[in-house]
Parts: structure tokens; C-alpha cells; sequence
């Protein structure tokens, strides 16, 4: 039977399937089956729709939809700086938000060495 080209591979899967086993219970595991399958499914076809742009001699526009399709997580420091921009500026519009801006800034601080 011939693969489809956005099914993972089996031995990706077996991967998965090793790292998942350590989440507590069965709905987690699913879970996060379920999420690699479907980041791994989203990635595939990112990276096709871009070879084809790519094929259009349009290389930058390529690597421009990437870097915004898939952004680099943010460190820990910037994350912090955003926060406290936000502070500054007065741009929080509920609590809960003020609340994850201060946990963010708490972990970096943490991270100081003394």
C-alpha cells in the first residue's frame, strides 16, 4: 500500500508513540498523538505549498511565509520584555492577562543568577 504524502512515516509514529507512553493517563496520550500527527501533517503541506512558490523563483517569499507560518518560540527574556511593555503602556485588558505577564517575568527572574 502506497503512503499518502501527509501520513507520518512509521517509524516517526513509533516515536511519538515512545514519547507519549510517559504522559500520565490515556487521553493525554491520544492527545498527544493527535497533535504530532497534525503538526506533522500542517508542516508537510506548508513545505509543499512553499516549493511550489519556490519553483516560481520567488525563494523570499518562500522563507517570509515560513517565518510566519512557523515562528521561532520566543526566549524567556523577550517574552519578559513584551511583558513589561505591556505594563507600561497600560495595555492589559483583563486580569488574567496581568496575571500571565507577571508569571512570565517571575520565571525570568528566576533565571538571574545572584
Amino acid at each position: 500500500m502506497a503512503q499518502h504524502p501527509i501520513t507520518p512515516p512509521w517509524d516517526l509514529v513509533q516515536h511519538w508513540s515512545d514519547e507519549a507512553l510517559t504522559s500520565p493517563g490515556a487521553f493525554e496520550v491520544k492527545m498527544k498523538f493527535a497533535t504530532y500527527a497534525a503538526q506533522w501533517g500542517a508542516d508537510q503541506e506548508l513545505e509543499a505549498c512553499l516549493a511550489e512558490v519556490s519553483f516560481l523563483n520567488s525563494r523570499s517569499l518562500a522563507e517570509r511565509v515560513r517565518d510566519k507560518r512557523r515562528p521561532e518560540t520566543l526566549s524567556i527574556w523577550d517574552q519578559a520584555l513584551q511583558a513589561l511593555g505591556r505594563f507600561s503602556a497600560n495595555a492589559h485588558t483583563t486580569a488574567d492577562e496581568m496575571t500571565a505577564d507577571f508569571e512570565i517575568i517571575r520565571c525570568a527572574l528566576l533565571q538571574l543568577n545572584d
